[in-house]
């Protein structure tokens, strides 16, 4: 995965509301999962597609080879374990 300076700006901005973001790269896909701090809207984020191409143009990857994750998927109100 490139985009290590786009990326850290795409972290700032969710730490900045309360999200922590995770990647993680196998079998050429990339798995991202956005967790909501204690207290953070879990359901108060972009749409996936528009965070799919925010991140697919930080990694340089196409959106589609994105798994995406939000809190809302991740079961306890998106807080990270």
């Amino acid at each position: 995965m490139g985009g290590d300076e786009r990326l850290a700006g795409v972290r700032e901005s969710l730490a900045a509301d309360g999200y922590r973001l995770d990647l993680e790269e196998r079998d050429g896909r990339v798995s991202a999962a956005i967790f909501a701090g204690p207290g953070t809207c879990a359901d108060c984020l972009v749409s996936k597609d528009i965070m799919r191409a925010i991140l697919g143009q930080a990694l340089g990857v196409a959106a589609a080879e994105i798994d995406l994750r939000f809190p809302s998927d991740l079961g306890d109100s998106g807080q990270p374990r």
